[in-house]
């Protein structure tokens, strides 16, 4: 029976954040009870891990920082206390070993999510941690927290209460944003929340479509001029889709293309078909006799390119283009895709925007609302995929918690 001199922790949103802040908040001897409006646990964290369960990237914990941009300052403390060798620790301590890749992103040895989220709650509930699903949580009241639930409403109290409810992508798991609106009434600010890591939308013809939506484009490079003359480049594949285009690369650089789309109404993206190799390279290639060979045939042979890379320099180029060596040449290298828009975020693997850093201190708790911490993805960061993600909503639950049994104990 629960000691009436204990302290209670309320826990809202059972994604990776909040999962993550009720294990650190139980180990500190406290009450924990968390809450959620899905039927289930972690329902966005098992989707994302259906093809392969990212769980964080190894490279140089600078470099992670950096991956956040904007929001590094404010994520700095956080990430410094949760780094990815805590979180292979942590994974590795249910039974989880864990393994690098070839990009240093890191995965559960069997790349699976399900067996990592049933051996955390079996501990989670092993530990004292009450779950209550479909409580779906309505703001305040002189009550406390109103949640909706299948015994109707519920008006619950708590010593202190960490949010976890997400950004407003995948909205079907349970990531709709319904929050936005007490949180807006109580005078909180918030960022609208747009996609992020989402594909962008332009134009391709009938025949292109029909013939390469679904095909990726391997060992690519994508860069951006920015309005202020820097270039932002990153390497790696992306596909082909009806609309436009979707993938890894496209991600890592959909903060900047949000950005110009935002500025001028559309994003040159530079897609370099060779990166190893020098455009002097290229034209010198370009210009060797091809005798009866097509434009594809050669290069094909010269270049190594495939159909796609072929069809995609005649979707983006004109006839004149193709047929000037240095045209081609400098176009291979530097192949101009306009990007229109991003997709619907309901499509976005996730969202940027939420509750902006000016509304908490340096221990994550609303200024306006002591006792009141907020975590994971509602919180107005960016990051790419490759574990960034997982890797932040992990960090800021730890120290959402962390907050919050020190805001505990100094009430007394």
């Amino acid at each position: 029976m629960q000691s009436l001199n204990k302290k209670q922790i309320i826990v809202i949103g059972a994604g990776p954040a909040g999962l993550m802040a009720a294990e650190h908040a139980i180990s500190a001897d406290i009450s924990v009870d968390v809450y959620d409006a899905m039927p289930s646990v972690g329902r966005k964290f098992l989707l994302a891990g259906k093809s392969g369960m990212n769980l964080t990237h190894a490279e140089a914990h600078e470099n992670l920082l950096s991956r956040y941009s904007d929001s590094s300052s404010q994520l700095e403390a956080a990430l410094n206390a949760f780094p990815a060798t805590v979180i292979r620790d942590w994974a590795d301590s249910l039974g989880i070993p864990t393994f690098i890749g070839s990009s240093q992103r890191v995965f559960p040895i069997d790349m699976k999510a399900a067996p990592l989220l049933r051996a955390w709650l079996h501990r989670l509930r092993e530990s004292g941690v009450k779950f209550h699903m479909r409580h779906k949580w309505q703001g305040w009241s002189e009550k406390g927290h109103v949640f909706h639930s299948p015994e109707g409403v519920k008006n619950v109290n708590a010593d202190a209460c960490i949010f976890a409810f997400g950004g407003a992508s995948w909205r079907r798991l349970g990531s709709d944003g319904a929050w936005l609106t007490p949180f807006q009434n109580n005078q909180l600010s918030i960022t609208p929340f747009e996609a992020s890591n989402c594909g962008f939308e332009l134009v391709w013809t009938d025949y292109f479509k029909q013939n390469f939506a679904g095909k990726p484009l391997t060992s690519v490079s994508a860069s951006i001029v920015t309005e202020s003359g820097l270039t932002q480049k990153r390497q790696g594949q992306f596909v082909i889709s009806d609309t436009g285009v979707e993938g890894s690369l496209i991600y890592a650089l959909s903060s900047q293309i949000r950005e110009q789309i935002r500025n001028t109404g559309s994003c040159d993206l530079l897609i370099d078909l060779l990166p190893g190799r020098e455009l002097e390279r290229v034209q010198r290639e370009l210009s060797s006799p091809r005798g009866s060979r097509s434009l594809s045939s050669h290069l094909r042979s010269k270049l190594g390119l495939h159909p796609i890379h072929t069809a995609l320099v005649y979707e983006c180029l004109e006839s004149t283009q193709i047929q000037d060596v240095q045209q081609l040449a400098l176009a291979l290298k530097a192949m101009p895709l306009r990007l229109l828009r991003a997709r619907p975020i309901d499509e976005a693997i996730s969202s940027a925007g939420g509750l902006n850093w000016s509304e908490l201190d340096e221990h994550f708790m609303l200024k306006k609302m002591p006792g009141h911490f907020c975590a994971g993805e509602m919180l107005n960061w960016d990051a790419p995929t490759g574990g960034y993600l997982l890797s932040a909503c992990f960090a800021t639950g730890a120290a959402g918690a962390q907050g919050a049994i020190k805001w505990i104990k100094q009430q007394g």
